[in-house]
Order: C-alpha cells, then sequence, then structure tokens
C-alpha cells in the first residue's frame, strides 16, 4: 500500500470560533487527501466520494501548525476503494478516519476498477478489518 503525503498550514481563514481547525476544513483537506490516493491508482475522473467513515480528532489543532496528511487506499471492493487518512503534527497523530470512494463511468454509473489491494504487514491487515468493518456499517 502507497502512502500519500501532502501538507497544509493552518491559518486564519481555517480556524472556527474556539481559534482551533475548523472541521469543515478540515473535512475538505481530508476527502481531498483520500482523493489523491485513490486517483493514484486509477483515473481521477473515476472517482466520486461516496461516504465519511467518521473524522476522529484526537487533539486541538491551533493557528500556525503545519499538518501531515497521509493517506492510503487500504481495501477495493468490486467498484470502491477506501483510504485511510491521518494527520500527523510533529511526529503525533491528531486525526484519523477512512473514506470510500466508488469508481464511475462518464454518466456517473459505478463500473469494476480491477484493482486488488494486498496488505503487506499485520498493520495494513488491521487497517483493511477496520475499513470493512466500517463500510458493513
Amino acid at each position: 500500500m502507497n502512502t500519500i503525503h501532502n501538507y497544509h498550514l493552518v491559518k486564519h481563514e481555517d480556524l472556527n470560533h474556539h481559534g482551533t481547525l475548523y472541521a469543515g476544513r478540515t473535512a475538505e483537506w481530508f476527502v481531498e487527501a483520500g482523493f489523491i490516493a485513490a486517483s493514484k491508482l486509477t483515473h481521477p475522473e473515476h472517482i466520486v466520494c461516496l461516504n465519511i467513515h467518521g473524522m476522529l480528532f484526537t487533539k486541538p489543532i491551533a493557528l500556525g501548525e503545519i499538518l501531515c496528511f497521509e493517506s492510503k487506499v487500504v481495501l477495493a471492493g468490486r467498484t470502491s476503494l477506501t483510504a485511510y487518512i491521518e494527520i500527523i503534527r510533529q511526529d503525533e497523530a491528531v486525526l484519523r478516519g477512512f473514506i470510500t470512494f466508488i469508481h464511475v463511468d462518464q454518466q456517473g454509473k459505478p463500473i469494476p476498477h480491477g484493482i486488488i489491494i494486498t496488505p503487506a504487514t499485520e498493520q495494513e491487515k488491521a487497517l483493511q478489518e477496520e475499513a470493512r468493518q466500517y463500510r458493513q456499517k
């Protein structure tokens, strides 16, 4: 599983009324990170978001912090791709979650992608199983 890294600097316009990173902005960056990971496996024009399976914040995120979004596709169905995204701040995870995308044709109908994801480590196997559980809910 190939891990993709992208970064965001938290600016004033990204903050909520508490002075911490607004969840809506986080969701935008979260979807973008998952989309980039999925687009490395298939054509981006064939990917649409189906479901964000939670974004669990473990710590607040403040102005000026630089966040690393680590994303990788951990599960492939016949027409779906589920990515795991973790946000890292100075070697500390501050958010994690999963997102599922559907592979579609030009009319938006699901089509098979032919992608197979094989976990190489126990951690990847655990993430794949966790993704399966989210998708069954």
